[in-house]
């Protein structure tokens, strides 16, 4: 059983991944629909806030557990001369960069022109943050990190949509506006998924180098948990294409009330999949 400071290691890491990609995933989605989610604006951009202001709180917590974890005890989060030294290594750099791009983040949100643009740059930097700690710099090389950035993208994309389509399903007269933001997403997602996983597939290739590690290693079968997982959420997100989304085109309100509740258990696989993920970035090691 994983110990408190690894428990609390893998909430702080949850909070850090829900916080960042759902912000930039709100971002991209201001970008990209701009003109159908115009009537959820103000409420975006305070999500938007929200989930940046709680990826800045658990980045702090983390590097601070991470200062625990040098010393043994929770004594360490708060020992300056451990986190002084943790500062001047790849978790310090993390940081810096994360904390850096969500503040962009929420600056570009109080602006009144280009600010998306601001945030999206932020988002970016911040995205980028995940590739200079964890597993993935194990891997030598910057076409491994873009890999992972790419990846990381798609899946803020991907997140970034559940809120505004739920909400725009939820409200009778959005209902032309949640069905043309369905279609183009999945429009878009026609290219984004397979992109998405055959990144998901190298990366897990460069990691583990064998398919027997996959079964026979602890990593390995996490790993294989959130595949199982990821393969459920694009069973619903297969559901919302083909049948969810053109059934609400021709106005079936019955349609808007399924795919809003198919959104509530996506979301919940998401975050089960984050989970995962905080797991495997906060506990376990991979394999030799």
């Amino acid at each position: 059983m994983p110990d408190t400071l690894a428990i609390a290691a893998i909430l702080a890491k949850l909070l850090i991944y829900v916080g960042t990609l759902g912000a930039v995933g709100l971002v991209i989605i201001q970008l990209m629909f701009a003109e159908l989610v115009a009537p959820l604006r103000q409420t975006l951009r305070v999500q938007t806030v929200v989930l940046a202001g709680l990826a800045l709180l658990a980045s702090a917590l983390g590097f601070m557990l991470g200062g625990a974890a040098l010393t043994g005890d929770m004594a360490g989060m708060t020992d300056m001369t451990m986190l002084g030294l943790l500062w001047q290594t790849q978790p310090g750099d993390a940081l810096q960069m994360r904390t850096g791009g969500m503040l962009l983040v929420i600056l570009g949100m109080a602006l009144p022109r280009h600010g998306n643009w601001v945030s999206l740059i932020g988002g970016l930097a911040a995205l980028w943050s995940f590739a200079q700690i964890g597993h993935v710099p194990s891997i030598e090389g910057t076409g491994a990190k873009a890999l992972l950035l790419a990846h990381l993208v798609a899946v803020a994309l991907w997140i970034g949509v559940l809120s505004p389509l739920r909400t725009l399903c939820r409200s009778p007269e959005h209902l032309p506006s949640a069905a043309e933001l369905g279609h183009r997403f999945g429009q878009i997602a026609a290219v984004v998924v397979p992109a998405l996983a055959l990144a998901g597939l190298l990366l897990v290739w460069m990691l583990l180098g064998t398919p027997r590690a996959v079964i026979t290693t602890g990593y390995g079968q996490a790993l294989l948990f959130k595949l199982v997982l990821i393969a459920a959420i694009l069973g619903l997100a297969a559901r919302h294409k083909l049948r969810l989304v053109p059934a609400l085109q021709d106005g079936n309100t019955q349609a808007a009330r399924l795919l809003a509740r198919s959104i509530e258990i996506e979301t919940a696989l998401f975050l089960v999949v984050l989970t995962t993920t905080a797991t495997l970035t906060s506990v376990l090691t991979l394999p030799m």
